[in-house]
C-alpha cells in the first residue's frame, strides 16, 4: 500500500460533533505542517460550506464518503493513517467503516457508547485488526476518557499510599453542566430498541463484563437507585453514562493485564448532596434520566450554542478504598460542556496522541486510556482543558 496522504480524516465533518472536531483541528493545529488532515462526509458542497464557516484553510481536502457506499469508505480509509468517526449511532452507520479500517490497517477513533455493538465488533474484528495492524479505539469522548483515566490516576495513588491497588473504586460525578448530545440520546434509544427486538441481548447489556470476552469478575454494585453514602456524606443517584463507562473500565483493566486486580469492583453515580434536599435531588436525577431518551430528547445534529458549550464543565471524583477502610481520592475536571466542547477536544487529542506520542501501541481493539495511559493524560492537560489532581 502506498504511503497515505493524510494523518487524520474527520468522517462526519458536517454533523454537529464532527464540525466541532474539524474546527478544533483547524484552530489548534493551524500552521502545523506536520499534521495533514481532511474532512469527509456525504456532500462535497456541505463539506465546503463547513470548511469555510469554521475558518479552516481553503485548501483543506474534502472527501465524499457515505456509510451506505462501502467503496467510498474503502477509498477514504486507504488515503489516511487514521479516521475519526462522529457518525452514529454506530450500530446503524459504523459497521462498514470499521470493517474497512480493519481490512486496510487504518487506525480508527469514535465516540461510541453502545456496548452491544462494541462487543459485536470486538468478537468480529479483534483478531483481524491485530493481523492488519489497525488500532481501533472506541469511546474517545466523555464516555469514557475522563472516567477511564480517573480510575487509572486514583489507582496509581492507591499503589503509592496503600502499597497495592484498591479492589474497590467509586467514580462520582460532583458537578456537570451541559446538555446531553443528540447523538448520545439516539445511541441509547437505538440500544434499547435493539434489546426490545431481541431479548437475549438483555443479559449482555446488564453484564458489567460485556466488553471483557473470556473474563468475568466479581458482582458489581447495581447503581440503579438513590443511596446515601456515609463516607461521602451525600446522596448518590444513578448516572446515565455508567452503563458504558463501567464496561470500558473493566475492559481497560483487562487490556493492561489487570493492574487493578481480578477482584476489582467499580461503579459510578451522581452526588446530589446531604439531607432531605439531597435525597429529593437524587430522585429528580433518576426521573430526568428516563426523559433523556424519551420523545423530548435532542435529535442527532442538535446541540448547545457556543456560549453554552464554553460555560459548561464537569467535576468527577474518584475514591479508592483499601480493605482497612482507608481512602485516597482523585479529581478529574473539564473546562467545557462534556458532550460537545470537551468531547471534540478529547477525540482529536486521542488521535494525535496515538499518531505522535505512542506509535508503539500494538494493533487491536483498545480503550484510549489502556492504550496511551500517561501520555494521553499529559496531552489532555496540555491541550484539551482537563485537569487531574489528588485530593487527600
Amino acid at each position: 500500500m502506498p504511503s497515505p496522504k493524510f494523518d487524520i480524516v474527520v468522517y462526519g465533518a458536517t454533523g454537529f460533533t464532527g464540525r466541532l472536531v474539524a474546527e478544533y483541528l483547524a484552530e489548534h493545529y493551524k500552521g502545523d505542517a506536520g499534521l495533514k488532515w481532511a474532512m469527509a462526509g456525504r456532500s462535497k458542497d456541505k463539506l465546503a460550506a463547513v470548511r469555510d464557516a469554521i475558518g479552516a484553510p481553503a485548501d483543506t481536502p474534502l472527501i465524499v464518503a457515505d456509510a451506505s457506499d462501502p467503496a467510498s469508505l474503502k477509498s477514504m480509509v486507504e488515503q489516511t493513517r487514521s479516521v475519526i468517526s462522529t457518525v452514529g449511532p454506530y450500530q446503524f452507520y459504523g459497521n462498514e467503516l470499521l470493517a474497512a479500517c480493519v481490512a486496510s490497517g487504518t487506525d480508527y477513533f469514535d465516540l461510541c457508547g453502545e456496548p452491544l455493538w462494541m462487543r459485536e465488533m470486538i468478537d468480529k474484528h479483534e483478531a483481524a485488526a491485530k493481523a492488519s495492524g489497525a488500532r481501533i479505539l472506541f469511546s474517545c469522548g466523555f464516555d469514557s476518557v475522563p472516567f477511564e483515566l480517573g480510575a487509572f490516576v486514583v489507582q496509581e495513588e492507591a499503589r503509592r499510599v496503600f502499597g497495592a491497588p484498591a479492589s474497590r473504586v467509586k467514580g462520582r460525578v460532583r458537578d456537570m453542566r451541559g446538555t446531553l448530545s443528540g447523538g448520545t440520546a439516539a445511541s441509547a434509544k437505538a440500544t434499547f430498541d435493539a434489546v426490545a427486538r431481541d431479548l437475549s441481548l438483555v443479559a449482555v447489556l446488564k453484564d458489567p463484563f460485556a466488553l471483557t470476552p473470556g473474563f468475568k469478575g466479581p458482582k458489581q454494585p447495581p447503581g440503579s437507585k438513590p443511596v446515601f453514602e456515609e463516607d461521602l456524606r451525600s446522596w448518590a443517584a444513578p448516572f446515565m453514562m455508567a452503563l458504558i463507562n463501567t464496561r470500558n473500565i473493566h475492559r481497560s483493566n483487562m487490556l493492561m493485564g489487570f493492574p487493578y486486580g481480578k477482584e476489582f469492583i467499580y461503579d459510578e453515580m451522581v452526588l446530589t448532596g446531604a439531607g432531605e434536599k439531597g435525597e429529593a435531588n437524587a430522585r429528580r436525577v433518576m426521573a430526568a434520566n428516563t426523559e433523556k431518551t424519551g420523545p423530548a430528547a435532542p435529535k442527532p445534529g442538535e446541540g448547545p450554542s457556543k456560549e453554552e458549550r464554553e460555560n459548561g464543565l464537569y467535576d468527577l471524583l474518584y475514591v479508592a478504598i483499601a480493605p482497612d477502610g482507608r481512602q485516597v481520592r482523585a479529581a478529574v475536571k473539564g473546562d467545557r460542556d462534556p458532550g460537545y466542547g470537551s468531547t471534540s477536544k478529547m477525540i482529536s487529542e486521542c488521535a494525535i496522541c496515538l499518531l505522535r506520542d505512542t506509535p508503539e501501541v500494538p494493533a487491536g481493539i483498545w480503550t484510549p486510556g489502556a492504550a496511551m495511559q500517561h501520555k494521553l493524560i499529559k496531552r489532555l492537560v496540555d491541550h484539551a482543558g482537563l485537569t487531574f489532581a489528588i485530593e487527600n
